[in-house]
C-alpha cells in the first residue's frame, strides 16, 4: 500500500547565502523573488500540492524578510512556525535538531530553502518508509561533476559515502536538496551544537550503521539559485513559461515614462527616474534610480543614502 504522506516539512532557511551576495544583504536567499514570487513561497506551494500542512521555517540571517513573506503561512493552505537559531546557524543536522520539539513529529521532510525542484514525493517516502532508513536522499544523476560534489551509493541504494566536485564525482549522484527522515537520526545531536548532516551527522551513521542512510534515484528537475548568475539564470528561464521573458516588476515600482528598462529585474519599492537606462540589471528593495542614470549587468542595491553597484554576469 502507499504511505500516508508526510504531513510535515522543515524548510532550511536559516543560511547566509554567502554566494549570493550582494543579494543576501538586502533578503535571506529563500526570501528572494525568483520570477515574481519569493523561493520559499514557490518551495511552499509544492509542499502544499503534495499533502504537506504543518511546515517550520529555522532563522537566523534577515529573519523579517522571510517572516514577511511567508507569515503563518495560512494563504498557502499551511500552518508554519519558526525555529529561532541564535547565536550562531547551527547547520543542516544542528538545525534539524533544534527544530525536533516544534516539529514533533516522528518523520517529515527537510527541504532546502535555496533550491527548486520536482522530484517525485510520493516514490521518496514510499521508499523510506520500507526500507527502515533513518534518512532517504533525493538524487538525480550527477551530470555536472565539476560543479558539484556527489553522494555515492551501492547496489542496494545504501549511501556510502559523499565525495567534492572535481574528478572524484564523475559517476556520483547529486542531491537536490530533498530528504525524508526519521527524528531518531538527529536525536545524537547536542541541542543548540552546530553540526551538518552532509560531511558531519551522516558520515557518523553511515560508519556505525551501515544503510541508515539511503537514496532514490530520479529523473528530475533541479533549478540552482547558487550565484547571482544563476538566480538571473533561473528567474528568466521561469518567466519565459508564463511571462514576456524582458523584465520582471515587485510591488510599487514607479518608473518615470522617459526611463528605458531592458531585461531587468525590479524588487519592490523602487524609483526609476526619467531618463534613466536599465540593461540587464537586478535592482533591489528601496533602490531610487537618478534621472538619466544608466547602468548595464549591474546589481543595485540601496546604500547611505545612494546606490551601491556590483557589476555581475549575466550570460
Amino acid at each position: 500500500m502507499p504511505t500516508p504522506p508526510f504531513r510535515t516539512a522543515l524548510l532550511l532557511t536559516a543560511g547566509l547565502g554567502t554566494r549570493l551576495r550582494p543579494l543576501t544583504l538586502v533578503r535571506a536567499k529563500p526570501a528572494i523573488p525568483v520570477a515574481g514570487e519569493p523561493l520559499v513561497r514557490r518551495i511552499m506551494r509544492w509542499l502544499t500540492a503534495h499533502g504537506v500542512t504543518d511546515v517550520v521555517l529555522n532563522l537566523h540571517h534577515l529573519p523579517a524578510s522571510l517572516t514577511a513573506v511567508v507569515g503563518d503561512g495560512s494563504d498557502l493552505g499551511s500552518l508554519v512556525r519558526y525555529s529561532w537559531e541564535q547565536p550562531q546557524v547551527l547547520g543542516s543536522a544542528g538545525g534539524p535538531r533544534l527544530a525536533l520539539p516544534i516539529l514533533g513529529a516522528d518523520r517529515f521532510l527537510i527541504v532546502n530553502g535555496d533550491t527548486l525542484s520536482d522530484f517525485d514525493l510520493t516514490a521518496l517516502t514510499d521508499a523510506h518508509c520500507s526500507s527502515g532508513a533513518l534518512a532517504t536522499l533525493a538524487l538525480v544523476p550527477n551530470r555536472e561533476p565539476e560543479q558539484y560534489g556527489g553522494v555515492q551509493l551501492d547496489t542496494g541504494s545504501r549511501v556510502t559515502g559523499f565525495v567534492p566536485r572535481g574528478r572524484s564525482a564523475v559517476g556520483s549522484f547529486h542531491f537536490v536538496g530533498v530528504q525524508a527522515v526519521q527524528a531518531a537520526a538527529f536525536q545524537s545531536v547536542p541541542a543548540g551544537q552546530a553540526m551538518n548532516s552532509i560531511g558531519g551527522l551522516y558520515d557518523d551513521l553511515i560508519a556505525a550503521r551501515p544503510g541508515s542512510v539511503r537514496g532514490m534515484v530520479r529523473e528530475s528537475a533541479f533549478l540552482d539559485i547558487g550565484t547571482v548568475t544563476d538566480y538571473w539564470r533561473t528567474s528568466f528561464a521561469l518567466m519565459s513559461r508564463s511571462l514576456p521573458a524582458h523584465e520582471w516588476r515587485g510591488r510599487n515600482v514607479r518608473i518615470d515614462e522617459s526611463a528605458r528598462i531592458s531585461r531587468s529585474l525590479l524588487w519592490d519599492d523602487i524609483e526609476i527616474g526619467a531618463g534613466a537606462v536599465l540593461e540587464e540589471c537586478i535592482v533591489t528593495d528601496g533602490v531610487k534610480v537618478p534621472q538619466d542614470a544608466v547602468y548595464r549587468r549591474s546589481i543595485l542595491v540601496r546604500a547611505n543614502g545612494g546606490i551601491s553597484m556590483t557589476s555581475f554576469d549575466a550570460a
